[in-house]
C-alpha cells in the first residue's frame, strides 16, 4: 500500500512557476505509474499528466501541453510536477495519485496541494 503526500503548492503571479513533489512510501515506487490531477472550486477532479513506471510514457492534459513537465525519481521515490507560465485558471488543489495494475486506473491518491494562480 502505497502513502502519497504532495508539498511545493503555493500562491504564484500569472506568469510564474511552481515545482510539485509528490513523496511516495512504500517499497514498489518504481513499479507504480504516477498521476497528477487537479480541481478546482465548483468544479469536478481532471486529469493533468501521468508518467509510467520507467518514465518512458507520458501524457499531460491540452490545457497544459508545453507549460507542464511531469517527471519522476525512482531513488527518492518522488515524482514531480514542474508548472511554468502558470495561468489563473490553473488555480486548484493538485492531487498526486498511483496506478499500481494499469496505466490509468489509480488506486492511492494524496491529500492534494493548493496552487493559487493571481492576476
Amino acid at each position: 500500500q502505497a502513502q502519497l503526500v504532495e508539498s511545493g503548492g503555493g500562491l504564484v503571479q500569472a506568469g510564474g512557476s511552481l515545482r510539485l513533489s509528490c513523496a511516495a512510501s512504500g517499497r514498489t515506487f518504481n513499479r507504480y505509474h504516477m498521476g497528477w490531477f487537479r480541481q478546482a472550486p465548483g468544479k469536478e477532479r481532471e486529469f493533468v499528466a501521468a508518467i509510467s513506471w520507467g518514465g518512458g510514457r507520458i501524457d499531460y492534459a491540452d490545457s497544459v501541453k508545453g507549460r507542464f513537465t511531469i517527471s519522476r525519481d525512482n531513488a527518492k521515490n518522488t515524482v514531480y510536477l514542474q508548472m511554468n507560465s502558470l495561468k489563473p485558471e490553473d488555480t486548484a488543489v493538485y492531487y498526486c495519485a498511483a496506478a499500481s495494475q494499469r496505466w490509468g486506473q489509480y488506486d492511492y491518491w494524496g491529500q492534494g496541494t493548493q496552487v493559487t494562480v493571481s492576476s
